[in-house]
């Protein structure tokens, strides 16, 4: 199966989940991240959300804006990175994450971005865990270019306790 139809399957399923977020159990806050649970039939997917902190250019109105990592119980996905957002982004402009010097090319799918290769979802998680702040940049379906940025504090811990309430 092409590796983006098999992704956009667990995201579009992590986003229904995340959409309808009544059912999910708060297991922890930690800083800035949540940790969630829910069980999707026969699936539990344990995530970690944050909300953007700052949302460039000011002028826009953007809505809720989360970065999300779920794990899949089955082990179907493992500490896989999201953007989330309240409306449509370009598919032809790729997204990008910026830790530092990392900068991890990403790809727009409806309201979601998310990474290509699971090589670059394991650097951009490692570099989630190293840095303070996460900047992701994007363009909307509108052609507006869009800036987030993420605190990363607590995601280590935030990480961790998804990673034990999926065992």
């Amino acid at each position: 199966m092409n590796m983006r139809i098999s992704k956009s399957i667990f995201i579009l399923a992590a986003a229904s989940m995340f959409a309808s977020n009544a059912n999910a159990k708060l297991e922890g806050v930690y800083t800035d991240w949540a940790v969630h649970s829910k069980s999707q039939g026969s699936e539990k997917i344990c995530y970690v959300l944050a909300k953007a902190k700052s949302k460039t250019p000011s002028t826009v109105k953007h809505g809720d804006i989360y970065f999300m990592v779920a794990n899949w119980k089955s082990g179907a996905a493992k500490e896989q990175p999201s953007l989330l957002t309240s409306f449509s982004l370009k598919p032809e402009i790729p997204p990008s994450a910026r830790i530092g010097s990392a900068r991890i090319p990403m790809y727009a799918d409806g309201s979601e971005a998310f990474v290509e290769n699971r090589s670059d979802e394991k650097k951009l998680v490692r570099s989630m865990r190293k840095g303070s702040t996460m900047r992701v940049d994007a363009v909307s379906a509108r052609g507006t270019q869009i800036s987030y940025e993420f605190s990363l504090r607590g995601i280590t811990a935030a990480l961790g306790k998804a990673k034990t309430v999926c065992k």
